[in-house]
Parts: structure tokens; C-alpha cells; sequence
């Protein structure tokens, strides 16, 4: 147990990259992407995916390593990532790992073997759904997404029917896969360090980083991705808003004032999540190198010994 896994995590926008490559050279190690968002080929301006210096800075891994055609699930993710990690720690004391999408950093620290911590916003609509569709609605989505626990589950129950939903569709795993499995064990410890900043200026940092796209060609990204819009991996913020402006629902700059607005959702969310973690020291955006860097060493020697 002397390997240990830096997990950087923080809302968008924050720097979580520059951090992340700090660390990675500090410790001379590499880094691996647990942000959902950046590992499609065809995603690159939208998703805020490291720039061509960036990567050349240090090794990267999950990185635009699929297509949005490809189903690729967290449970797939976790696997490849533990096998990714096994390699590297063969190698390596430290590696680091980089991402905002809090399941995927769950995934890899503490494993899908208990039922994962999903987004919220999933069982806010499935209520949506149960209201406005009832009950049975729910009972055949179950029946197609989880059929193993549709013929053992109360269907007439909306609390469990729900339940079940929001895990299958958030982890992409059937709700009946995380039933009666011990929680996984790692061999490595980890180290979450988590960057903060006032809530005004992260979001300042957001509306920036969307102009900052759509200056770069983030337009002529979504528009050559029309024809995938129904994908999974393209129901997500700065694409599914310009698709509609593309359909002539919306006007332009009411889309991007959308992206702005979701993404600033987005971050609080992420912080939510991430806040859950009573472990994670904290960080402030704008620390100062020389500070930090020997904090961690100490951080790291105490995992060690601890």
C-alpha cells in the first residue's frame, strides 16, 4: 500500500488541469482523465479537453480515447482504469488523476461494487416522468433496462422503481449488478485534493471559458455533430443547446446565455458531490506552488506511514 493515487478534483473551469500537470511533473509521473465529458474523439472544443502543449507536458491517459458512436460505460471505465493504474504503479510511486465527473473519480477510489452516488437531476426526472406519464412508463423502462430486477421488485412501488432507475441510468450498470457485492478493495491509497474558489468568481471563470469556445470554433464543432445528437454521449452541456439553435428553436445568443447558465449549474453540482468527501484538502485556485508542493509531500509520507 505505498502507491498512492492524487485525485484532483473542483467544479469546471477552476484549473484542475494545470494542477494536475504540476503534480504530475513535481512527482515525474502521469495522469489519468476521470472526466467523462473529454474521452470522445469528436469532442474536443465543447468538452475543454487539455490543448496539444498540455498534453505534450506529461503522459495522458482517457483522453479522447473513444468515439461518441461506442458505448462506453463508468463500469468500463473502472475496469480499464484499475488495469491503466496497475501498469503505471509497476512504474511509478504516484500517478494522478484529473476529472470533474464525480462518479467516474468514485469509480476508480472506491469502486461500483456498492450502488454509486448519481446525479441528482436523474431522479428529477424520472419524477417529472412518473407525474406526467404514471407509473407504468417507468415500469417498461425498467423491464428494457433491468429485467433481473424488474421480476423482483414491487412495480407498483414508485419509490423503488425509481431507485433503481436513477442507479441504472447514472452508472450505466443494471440496478441488479451492485446487489449483494462486498465493496471493492484497491491497492493504493488515495490523496483527494480539491480546488475552491468563491462561488462569483467561479462562475465569472465559466462565462469566460463558453466565450472563449465559441470563439475557437465551438459552432462549427456542434454543427458537424448534428447527425450524432441523439448519441448519449452528445446529451450534454454546450452541444444539446446549439442543436437547438441549429433547429431554430432558439436564437443564438439566448443558446450560449444556456450554456452559461447549465454549465453554472453544472459546477454546483460538482461541488456538491464533491464536498461529500470528508477527506479532500482543499485548495485555494490560486495557490502558490512552492507552498503547496511540499504540502503534499508531507500529505503523501503520512498516507504512506499512516
Amino acid at each position: 500500500m505505498n502507491k498512492i493515487l492524487i485525485s484532483v478534483v473542483g467544479p469546471t473551469a477552476i484549473g484542475k488541469t494545470k494542477l494536475a500537470i504540476l503534480l504530475a511533473q513535481h512527482f515525474k509521473t502521469e495522469i489519468i482523465s476521470a472526466d467523462s465529458r473529454q474521452f470522445f474523439t469528436e469532442m474536443n472544443i465543447g468538452t475543454a479537453v487539455p490543448n496539444l502543449d498540455e498534453l505534450s507536458q506529461t503522459k495522458h491517459h482517457f483522453i479522447q480515447h473513444k468515439s461518441i458512436t461506442e458505448q462506453y460505460t463508468v463500469g468500463d471505465f473502472e475496469r480499464e482504469a484499475i488495469q491503466k493504474l496497475s501498469d503505471i504503479f509497476k512504474v511509478h510511486d504516484v500517478v494522478i488523476m484529473v476529472g470533474g465527473s464525480g462518479l467516474y473519480v468514485n469509480a476508480v477510489t472506491d469502486g461500483l461494487n456498492n450502488f454509486p452516488n448519481v446525479d441528482p437531476s436523474i431522479r428529477e426526472n424520472l419524477n417529472t416522468e412518473l407525474a406526467e406519464n404514471g407509473i407504468e412508463a417507468l415500469q417498461m423502462k425498467l423491464k428494457q433496462l433491468d429485467p433481473v430486477y424488474f421480476e423482483k421488485v414491487d412495480i407498483y412501488n414508485p419509490q423503488r422503481v425509481i431507485r433503481a432507475l436513477e442507479v441504472t441510468i447514472g452508472s450505466g450498470s443494471a440496478y441488479s449488478s451492485f446487489l449483494n457485492k462486498p465493496k471493492a478493495e484497491r491497492a493504493f491509497k488515495v490523496l483527494s485534493i480539491g480546488l475552491k474558489a468563491e462561488r462569483p468568481l467561479i462562475y465569472e471563470r465559466i462565462n469566460h471559458r463558453v466565450d472563449l469556445m465559441v470563439e475557437s470554433g465551438l459552432l462549427d464543432e456542434a454543427k458537424n455533430l448534428i447527425k450524432y445528437k441523439d448519441y448519449n454521449a452528445l446529451q450534454t452541456v454546450g452541444y444539446k443547446e446549439l442543436f437547438k439553435y441549429f433547429d431554430g428553436e432558439w436564437k443564438l445568443d439566448f443558446a450560449i446565455s444556456e450554456i452559461k447558465k447549465n454549465t453554472r449549474r453544472f459546477a454546483k453540482r460538482q461541488l456538491t458531490w464533491f464536498l461529500r468527501n470528508k477527506d479532500t484538502k482543499w485548495v485555494e485556485h490560486d495557490y502558490n506552488p512552492k507552498a503547496l508542493l511540499p504540502e503534499i509531500d508531507n500529505e503523501i509520507l503520512n498516507l504512506k506511514h499512516g
